[in-house]
């Protein structure tokens, strides 16, 4: 089985960026997800099945809430491998340590973390479709589109 047929898993489509409807094209124009003057430039459509990344105006505010819910989970795990490596002490300054560290952490990740949570909003919209190739996308899904309006911020 080649590799463009067989059923590339959600989770790996996800991580890497890819189109949730054939989990095979690149979300992003640039790859690297610290050129910051490109972090979250989309590309309009897939490069490989054609699916409209921008679906409607406004469509990517909701990301706000999935990146904050991500943050929270790279605050969490931070704190627990702290603990379990370092320790917390009410003797010294090691929670402030951990805190300068966790906001370092987060700032480092932010590109990382904006770029998975429009990845994760948009797959949640748009499901798999393993017939891609044979099935067109639907004009009906695309109608509150208003191009004239498209980066009109």
């Amino acid at each position: 089985m080649d590799s463009e047929e067989r059923n590339p898993g959600y989770l790996m489509a996800v991580l890497t960026n890819k189109c949730p409807r054939c989990r095979q094209g690149h979300l992003y124009k640039e790859r690297n997800p610290y050129k910051l003057k490109s972090v979250v430039t989309m590309n309009e459509a897939c490069p490989v099945c054609g699916q409209p990344t921008d679906i409607e105006v406004g469509f990517y505010y909701g990301t706000s809430y999935v990146s904050y819910a991500l943050a929270i989970v790279v605050c969490v795990a931070s704190f627990i491998a702290w603990w379990v490596l370092i320790g917390f002490s009410f003797k010294d300054s090691r929670f402030f340590w951990w805190m300068g560290f966790n906001a370092v952490l987060l700032i480092v990740m932010q590109p990382l973390l904006m770029r998975l949570s429009r990845t994760l909003w948009l797959s949640w919209f748009v499901k798999y479709d393993p017939n891609w190739k044979e099935n067109k996308i639907k004009s009906e899904h695309l109608e509150r589109i208003v191009s004239g309006q498209m980066n009109n911020w």
